[in-house]
């Protein structure tokens, strides 16, 4: 019979042998905490993470970064993040004084370094010529806000490394065959057709990148109020041009676009996400799902 000196020596002998199975070293590394301003942001950061990160997101689907106002549990979420992942290019306009109040420390990652903004002449600003901040409307910039995220979270987190690189190495993948996607749908409605009016501009680099022409009664922000001079010019615009449609965003008032589809007979298209995603069980759910959602709709109104 083993004494109990023996036995333990055995004991730790064999336990010398032991791995930590991979789930439980998976479940003890702590998830890197990592804040994305608004929705579709956050989907991005999200497929990049991975199992890695534990993302949060401020403004949520169907919300408006334009107007947010940050809350106190914002300040606290920013407050224990090490990594904030924002769009810049003027959107978060609000994000500033929330980092003060919050005391965070968190690295900040731009998704839309690198890009070429758009630079356009707002009347509701004077006439003044401003930065259009939706660059993730173009699938080839959301591919460059994908590669910014992957590199910012390997700068917080160097030891998930080849993880972030996997995660989005595949989601480009998928980025590129959305594009040829979409690419193709576009290219199969008349190009004399390819012209509607939206609640506010934030479809610029979409149809930079995929030749279609939006208008839009709002300018770049939905902060700005579209005057009777200006929805008088778009009605006229339409009526002159002959354009078929007219779309509601999922964060906008739909009343406007109702009256400008009463007094021009123009279509009105369904539902289009432009700042926000939808809920979890909405039709836009994701940035993939988004996209695939408003070339649907294009589409379905302006091919009928």
């Amino acid at each position: 019979m083993l004494t109990r000196r023996r036995m333990l020596t055995a004991a730790a002998a064999l336990g010398a042998q032991w791995t930590v199975p991979a789930f439980a070293q998976e479940n003890a590394q702590q998830k890197l905490k990592a804040v994305a301003t608004f929705s579709i942001l956050g989907d991005l950061v999200a497929n990049v993470g991975g199992a890695r990160a534990d993302v949060a997101t401020l403004v949520g689907p169907n919300s408006d970064a334009h107007v947010y106002s940050p809350t106190p549990a914002d300040a606290k979420t920013l407050a224990q993040a090490k990594v904030v992942v924002v769009n810049g290019l003027g959107l978060e306009g609000w994000l500033t004084r929330l980092v003060t109040a919050s005391g965070s420390k968190a690295v900040t990652v731009t998704a839309s370094t690198g890009i070429k903004p758009r630079r356009m002449e707002d009347e509701h600003h004077g006439g003044q010529f401003v930065t259009d901040p939706h660059a993730w409307q173009s699938i080839a910039n959301a591919k460059i806000y994908v590669t910014n995220i992957r590199d910012g979270l390997v700068k917080v987190d160097p030891d998930g490394r080849a993880a972030y690189a996997a995660n989005a190495t595949a989601y480009l993948a998928k980025l590129d065959a959305l594009e040829a996607d979409v690419k193709a749908a576009i290219e199969r409605i008349p190009a004399d057709r390819r012209r509607i009016i939206t609640t506010h501009d934030a479809f610029g680099y979409f149809g930079a990148a995929f030749g279609m022409e939006f208008i839009a009664p709002q300018g770049v922000s939905t902060e700005s109020e579209a005057s009777a001079k200006d929805v008088a010019k778009i009605i006229t615009q339409i009526r002159t041009q002959k354009i078929p449609a007219v779309f509601m965003e999922n964060i906008s008032d739909p009343r406007l676009m109702q009256q400008i589809a009463r007094e021009t007979g123009a279509k009105i298209g369904g539902t289009l996400y432009s700042d926000a995603l939808s809920g979890a069980n909405g039709p836009a759910a994701t940035y993939i799902d988004m996209m695939r959602n408003n070339v649907r709709e294009f589409a379905a109104a302006l091919m009928s």
